[in-house]
């Protein structure tokens, strides 16, 4: 048994393994503060994202080295905070103050994107993350009703232009079109002018500090979509598909669209995986089955889960009410916020390996 000191609680932390990132947490530089009293000991350690699905289990990781290190009499706490990591890329001065932009899209419509883009971003605003969500479908605009909310953004002077402050509801703020027009007019713009408005979605618009800000994009590969790939500055994307295949290959185009524009994709999502009958708990694949991650594996791609079909999915969002707030404690909104944390995770993952291959450029470059 070690004597109690903070080199030695340093030592003992230096066990714990991060098993997304493959390495300890001092290493990771990610125990921030130990304080020493008596026979008590309290560890802060700084998670890369609040939505961290391993959070628990490094949690208890934690204690169980201190307690290997120091013996069972000592009184343990680990406190876990986070500080969402981000990656500088092109375009970034455009959004000031938001860390991450995650395009949600898939190559087909029909496939409830615009109803898991929602509850993902409501489901990591829960779990504490500062998080944005625009509708980017200027044709479609459903981000209003899907999270019950209305009216018009205020609008102010900044340095002699017209500023825009976002909507917020269940903890995320907002923009859509939807929020500017009469919701019984359609949108009848070219290309250029939807790519403009989007444009002017992250310059005119006062976002604040920000984790993520995630994209509802519209659906398909056409010119008015590659143009606002090229338009956003993208962290990363999301590709949402059902397990039918004639989904599956336009999820698989939705996917190339990104790579040729070089834009990572953090994982696959599939919609309406399965349905299980509320009567007898029986498992109905209506669509197929295993589509969404037999494609994921094809493409050297993430599988970061599959959501059933639900009614009540589909209710929250006619009534403004997403399922991940409305119904929390049922087992498919479970499933989705664990996505979430799957995406989070993703996330952390693509910044720090960016952030290595900084390191081995530069490093190479000084040799």
């Amino acid at each position: 048994m070690s004597d109690i000191t903070k080199e030695n609680a340093l030592k003992a932390m230096s066990k714990v393994i991060d098993p997304d990132l493959n390495k300890d947490l001092v290493t990771l530089n990610m125990v921030k503060e130990i304080n020493i009293d008596g026979n008590k000991i309290e560890v802060s350690v700084e998670l890369t994202t609040p939505a961290c699905p391993l959070k628990d289990k490094l949690k208890t990781d934690s204690v169980n080295a201190l307690k290997e290190e120091f013996g069972g009499d000592i009184e343990i706490s680990v406190n876990m905070i986070s500080n969402v990591t981000q990656r500088e890329h092109t375009g970034a001065e455009i959004i000031p103050g938001v860390k991450n932009t995650i395009a949600v899209a898939s190559g087909k419509g029909g496939v409830g994107k615009s109803t898991v883009a929602v509850n993902l971003a409501v489901a990591l605003a829960k779990d504490g993350a500062k998080v944005g969500l625009i509708d980017a479908d200027i044709y479609g605009p459903s981000i209003p009703l899907m999270l019950g909310i209305s009216g018009h953004p205020k609008i102010y002077q900044e340095a002699g232009t017209n500023k825009m402050t976002p909507l917020e509801s269940y903890g995320v703020k907002l923009m859509s079109i939807g929020f500017l027009i009469d919701e019984d007019n359609p949108v009848i713009w070219r290309g250029p002018m939807a790519s403009g408005a989007i444009k002017q979605f992250l310059t005119d618009v006062n976002w604040g500090e920000l984790d993520y800000l995630i994209f509802d994009m519209p659906p398909g590969t056409g010119d008015i979509q590659l143009t606002l790939v090229q338009t956003i500055p993208l962290t990363g994307a999301v590709i949402v598909t059902t397990p039918q295949d004639v989904s599956l290959i336009d999820a698989k185009k939705g996917l190339k669209m990104f790579e040729k524009v070089n834009v990572p994709v953090f994982g696959i999502i599939e919609n309406m995986s399965y349905f299980i009958a509320p009567d007898t708990g029986k498992t109905y694949n209506i669509f197929g089955s295993g589509g969404g991650e037999k494609l994921a594996k094809d493409l050297n791609a993430t599988f970061l889960g599959g959501i059933p079909i639900d009614p009540r999915i589909c209710e929250g969002g006619d009534q403004g009410k997403p399922i991940v707030h409305a119904l929390p404690e049922t087992e498919n909104a479970k499933i989705i916020s664990s996505i979430g944390k799957n995406l989070a995770a993703r996330i952390s993952i693509t910044n720090y390996n960016y952030a290595l291959s900084d390191v081995e450029i530069v490093f190479n470059n000084d040799n």
